[in-house]
């Protein structure tokens, strides 16, 4: 479910017409239903779109929340805030004070996560369909990565981090691709990777 069924479904909920709800978050009629259309992924005002939901913003955004109308589901308590990276930056996390993560945007994180968690969107097509461009995944350098864990690691001869799942057969460890028509399936890892950390939680962005 996306931001526009969540809207849609919400809405439904309290018995609100597109007119209605317009009127609650003061914007145009047409804006609520670009949005239920999925037109507009980012809607400017969601604070005002989610109070007058009676949710928070990162359901909207996500479809977790620890406090949203009694009609709908209730997703996992939120934890803690955690800084958004690049995949640059999230490279170089194990030097983590040459990152300024206080200047960062900052998202709840839905589970237990220690203070060393960052938040990346996922790049690229190598781990559909598990993960596809644009899903928020939360990442804890202090959860332990074993056989089957997704993680970002880097590569010592690239600055940039990857997500893929670790493999460990035999004794050796293994990057895998979930995708089954990415080129590179598995990368071995021998000395020439380090370990960023675990994926604690996924969900997908706005």
């Amino acid at each position: 479910m996306d931001i526009a069924n969540r809207v849609k479904k919400l809405r439904k909920a309290l018995d609100l017409t597109q007119h209605q709800l317009a009127e609650l978050v003061g914007v145009a009629q047409n804006s609520i239903q670009k949005l239920e259309k999925g037109d507009t992924k980012n809607p400017r005002n969601i604070e005002a779109l989610a109070r007058a939901l009676k949710c928070t913003p990162e359901y909207l955004r996500f479809g977790i929340s620890d406090n949203i109308n009694s009609n709908v589901a209730p997703g996992p308590t939120l934890k803690a805030a955690v800084p958004l990276i690049s995949w640059v930056q999230a490279g170089a996390w194990s030097e983590i004070s040459e990152i300024k993560a206080y200047d960062a945007e900052r998202y709840l994180c839905p589970v237990k996560c220690s203070d060393l968690t960052f938040a990346l969107k996922v790049q690229g097509v190598s781990m559909e369909p598990k993960f596809y461009e644009g899903d928020l995944i939360f990442v804890d350098p202090e959860a332990e990565c074993i056989h089957g864990s997704y993680v970002v690691a880097r590569l010592d001869d690239d600055n940039h981090a990857t997500f893929k799942q670790l493999i460990i057969e035999n004794g050796q460890k293994f990057l895998k691709a979930a995708n089954p028509n990415w080129p590179e399936q598995l990368i071995p890892i021998n000395g020439n990777c380090t370990l960023v950390g675990k994926i604690i939680f996924a969900g997908k962005s706005f």
